[in-house]
C-alpha cells in the first residue's frame, strides 16, 4: 500500500507545483513519489529523472536527509511520514581561480 510522504520542492521548481514549498504525495518508492508528482503536475519529473529513468546527474534527492544515490536510488523505499527533498545542484563558473580577488579600500588586492 502506498505511503503518504512530504516532498520538499526547491524554490526554482515551485512554479511547477503551484508555488508550494511542500507537496504531499503517495508512493512506496522514490520513483513512485516522483511519478505521483508528475501525474499531478505534468512535466515535473522531467527536471529530476532522465528519459532512461535514472536521476539526473545534477539533482540530489534525499529521504529523511539520506542521499538516495547511496541507498536504492529511485527504488529507495519510503514509508508514511517520510520527507523527500529535491535539491538541484548549484554550480557557478566564469573565474579561472576558485576565489575572486577582493580589492580593499587602500587599493591592495587579496584573495578570499
Amino acid at each position: 500500500m502506498p505511503s503518504t510522504v512530504k516532498v520538499k520542492i526547491p524554490t526554482m521548481m515551485r512554479a511547477q507545483v503551484d508555488d508550494q514549498a511542500v507537496v504531499e504525495v503517495a508512493g512506496s518508492t522514490v520513483r513512485d513519489v516522483l511519478a505521483d508528482l508528475d501525474r499531478r503536475y505534468p512535466g515535473f519529473a522531467d527536471g529530476v529523472v532522465t528519459e532512461e529513468g535514472s536521476l539526473r546527474r545534477f539533482v540530489n534527492v534525499y529521504v529523511n536527509d539520506e542521499d538516495v544515490r547511496y541507498l536504492g536510488a529511485l527504488d529507495t523505499e519510503v514509508t508514511d511520514g517520510d520527507t523527500v527533498s529535491i535539491l538541484p545542484a548549484v554550480a557557478g563558473g566564469g573565474s579561472a581561480t576558485p576565489w575572486p580577488a577582493i580589492r580593499s579600500a587602500s587599493g591592495s588586492t587579496r584573495r578570499r
